[in-house]
């Protein structure tokens, strides 16, 4: 959406013309006109008597006399008039009553965003984290876009997300993000050293929230660890281990892809274990338990380190998706080597 202090400068152009070509066709009829003054007209009375009739001042001392003038008027100066008029008042008042809409929209949201997600990159990663975040209850009004292009903004608002246009690396486009306030952020974007300057100015801006990023190589992974990042997932290492393994098995590749679209056939999801679960080995309980979470450590269900299951202990589990799968958030962040 354009900016309305823009659209307001736009129709201030249109009104300026408006007026030039008032006067012109004034001037060129001059002849027809009185001035009270001298009689005849100039260029500049020609601007003065468009400038009060098309602002209906209308004094009176510059007056059509000739018929040529009078039908000039009619037909010409009068439907200008009212185009000067719709250009410059209506939908400049139109523009100023949207931005003053808008900024208080804003700050109404701004004052009410608590623990949302704040998601740098609204291309194919990113719209895919807020598909696999949101399908695990994550409500639309908790996601906040952050983008440098004007449409990725646009296509994120018109799904029904919050977006915010600007450079993610400054800290004053995440503070418009209510990042300081954000419970976890991910990190999505086209180039390996924008994610790190966006995780060192998020972590900066945040010490507590839960920080994930992506990245193109796997060399630069440690770097975003370095910054702050929970966790950085390698694309492109990861969607070659995923070609690899489709290689050897396509049944095998065909799981894990599975596995890693979030509300469709078989979900990895983490939960904390339940009192029931206390006391039984991994492989006893009904859900198929993959690893278990214990303090910051992730052990294998065959660890003998694991033993039984603790109270404390979050389960990654695979289960079966169903519209009501959803996984309960860790709010502790991840170990910051």
């Amino acid at each position: 959406m354009e900016h309305p202090i823009r659209q307001v400068g736009k129709r201030l152009l249109m009104a300026l013309l408006v007026l030039v070509v008032t006067a012109f066709v004034v001037y060129a009829d001059r002849g027809g006109y009185d001035d009270n003054a001298d009689g005849s007209l100039d260029l500049l009375d020609c601007f003065y008597y468009a400038t009060v009739t098309l602002s209906t001042t209308g004094y009176g001392d510059i007056t059509p006399v000739s018929d040529a003038a009078r039908l000039t008027n009619i037909f010409v100066i009068t439907p200008l008039r009212v185009l000067f008029l719709i250009i410059l008042v209506g939908t400049t008042l139109e523009a100023l009553t949207e931005r003053t809409r808008e900024e208080w929209r804003l700050n109404r949201w701004r004052s009410t965003l608590r623990d949302h997600t704040v998601v740098v990159g609204y291309g194919t990663k990113g719209r895919s984290a807020i598909k696999t975040v949101c399908a695990t209850g994550l409500r639309k009004e908790q996601v906040v876009v952050v983008d440098p292009s004007n449409k990725a903004v646009d296509a994120a608002t018109a799904d029904g997300f919050a977006g915010v246009v600007g450079d993610a690396t400054r800290s004053e486009v995440l503070k418009r993000a209510e990042v300081f306030r954000a419970k976890q952020v991910i990190i999505a974007t086209q180039r390996d050293d924008t994610a790190v300057l966006v995780t060192l100015t998020a972590r900066q801006l945040n010490r507590n929230a839960k920080i994930v990023a992506a990245v193109r190589e796997e060399e630069n992974a440690p770097l975003l660890k370095q910054s702050g990042a929970d966790a950085v997932i390698t694309s492109a290492s990861a969607a070659g281990r995923l070609l690899g393994l489709s290689v050897l098995s396509p049944a095998a590749g065909m799981v894990m892809e599975d596995l890693i679209q979030q509300g469709s056939g078989l979900d990895i999801v983490e939960r904390p274990a339940i009192k029931a679960e206390v006391g039984k080995k991994p492989r006893e309980l009904d859900d198929l338990v993959v690893s278990v979470v214990r303090g910051h450590r992730v052990l294998g269900y065959d660890d003998p380190d694991v033993g039984t299951v603790q109270l404390t202990d979050r389960l990654i589990t695979i289960v079966r998706a169903t519209p009501v799968t959803q996984v309960t958030p860790d709010i502790r962040p991840l170990p910051r080597p």
